[in-house]
């Protein structure tokens, strides 16, 4: 359904002398989503994780540029047609009811969105009234205002907009943080539900206990790149190959809980080889001279 190989996104900004220069955030970002599947995207604030997704809905700032291959369904996604299948073909689930339009009602909200994809205001009328009762959200809901809702029912209607479109690429940005932990078991079981229907959900999270709870696989991502990809199943300390990953799983709380020393580095100041060779215990010279690409290895066991 979506094939990403070597995403690069590349800022130009200017300094207080106004001299143009260039900040490479995403160097080489690769992924690839079949329908049916949730793939879960985790990694340190400032990976690339939130910016893949403006990428793939076309929302990058007028100021960036993009390199690599975007494909959907077979054809390249062009930031025009990019543009074209937001909210329709690609929706996203946002990790936030701030998200949301305080002064509008939500079912009217969920409404719009429908029509914005192409619905008619009768169909969306019945769209809306559909959604609402697969997620057992009464009829009156239709009539709230979102800071009448409680944070399962926001969450809820979040979901909402993107399951109303139809839409056959889901993207959920965080959908869980400081949630209760009912509602985040709830909002990872819709999202498993979704992927049961044939569609690809990416999951972008900060949580990997929660990652691992439906996704099929995640993906790694560290400093704009992807550092390894791996089945939920084999997500543990003798499968995972890449030191950064190593060192995720150790920082859970049920393993070791030893955090990863060091800081990512800013785009600013990108080290010349791997990009984790300055935190690697491991690390040696060849590490810091080349960077090393993404290659499929053989499972362990």
């Amino acid at each position: 359904m979506l094939s990403i190989s070597n995403l690069g996104v590349i800022f130009t900004q200017y300094d207080q002398g106004l001299r143009r220069k260039q900040l490479t955030v995403i160097t080489a970002l690769d992924l690839d989503v079949q329908a049916g599947e949730v793939v879960a995207v985790v990694g340190a604030s400032g990976s690339g994780k939130s910016l893949l997704a403006h990428a793939l809905l076309g929302i990058l700032p007028e100021n960036a540029a993009m390199s690599g291959t975007l494909q959907f369904q077979g054809e390249p996604l062009t930031p025009e047609r990019s543009r074209s299948l937001r909210g329709k073909a690609i929706a996203l689930i946002p990790q936030s009811v701030g998200y949301l339009d305080p002064l509008m009602r939500v079912g009217k909200q969920v409404q719009r969105v429908a029509q914005l994809a192409g619905q008619s205001k009768a169909n969306a009328s019945t769209s809306v009234d559909r959604t609402f009762a697969r997620y057992d959200l009464p009829m009156a809901t239709r009539d709230r205002y979102p800071f009448e809702l409680s944070g399962g029912m926001a969450r809820r209607i979040l979901v909402s907009t993107a399951v109303v479109t139809q839409a056959q690429l889901v993207i959920a940005d965080e959908p869980t943080p400081g949630l209760h932990p009912d509602v985040v078991r709830e909002t990872l079981s819709h999202l498993r539900e979704l992927a049961r229907e044939g569609r690809g959900v990416i999951l972008i999270t900060h949580d990997i206990e929660a990652a691992l709870q439906i996704a099929d696989r995640v993906a790694v991502f560290y400093a704009g790149t992807t550092v390894e990809i791996a089945a939920s199943k084999d997500f543990s300390l003798g499968n995972l190959r890449h030191p950064y990953t190593q060192a995720l799983w150790r920082s859970l709380p049920q393993n070791e809980f030893v955090p990863v020393p060091g800081n990512q580095p800013s785009p600013e100041h990108l080290p010349e080889g791997c990009l984790f060779s300055d935190r690697c215990p491991w690390v040696s010279d060849i590490c810091r001279a080349e960077r090393p690409p993404l290659r499929q290895l053989p499972r362990i066991g």
